[in-house]
């Protein structure tokens, strides 16, 4: 009905809609905090993005821009409904089925983002022990055996944090590179 043009008979079956544009990308930041409307509040959650730092002071500026509106109790119901679900989407852990109201559940909301940010950090932690463990052992293998063969370069890539620290004790008295990885 739209490529090619339809036959003028059918012409007054062809949907004639007209839209407004709204593109969220084009605001910044600085542009979204000055307005104070429900639509620049839900564009400044989605633009923080997966940091949960960033997601915590963007909905505080919600909870704060929903308590000035006039229409405060209708507001809430559905931003608080959005947020759960944008919550869920970006695979937040949290339980948010007592959260009814950004307003009034703002302390349990904080601390859920909280621990949040706590998991983050800790589980970034934990991967760049992990990435400095293997980069120490191969570079000991390296010193010790020469050049790693293929085989070698991917046991170390695909291995578990406790295959590293069994490698690199036995690092300390094998003679080859299969005794280190007991093949």
């Amino acid at each position: 009905m739209v490529q090619p043009e339809p036959p003028a008979f059918l012409q007054v079956y062809q949907p004639h809609l007209r839209y407004y544009l709204v593109d969220e990308g084009r605001y910044t930041d600085a542009q979204l905090e000055q307005r104070h409307s429900p639509l620049s509040i839900v564009f400044g959650v989605e633009n923080a993005g997966a940091s949960w730092e960033a997601l915590q002071q963007a909905v505080d500026r919600m909870v704060a821009i929903v308590q000035e509106d006039p229409h405060k109790e209708r507001i809430d119901r559905i931003v608080t409904r959005w947020l759960k679900r944008h919550l869920h989407r970006l695979g937040a852990d949290v339980n948010l089925d007592q959260l009814d109201s950004l307003v009034e559940d703002k302390a349990m909301l904080a601390e859920n983002l909280e621990n949040l940010v706590k998991k983050e950090r800790l589980e970034g932690r934990q991967e760049g022990e992990v990435i400095g463990q293997r980069h120490l052992l191969q570079r000991q293998l390296g010193l010790k055996f020469g050049e790693l063969p293929t085989w070698a370069q991917q046991l170390l890539d695909e291995a578990t944090p406790e295959q590293l620290e069994a490698w690199s004790a036995a690092i300390l008295t094998a003679n080859t590179l299969d005794d280190v990885f007991k093949r």
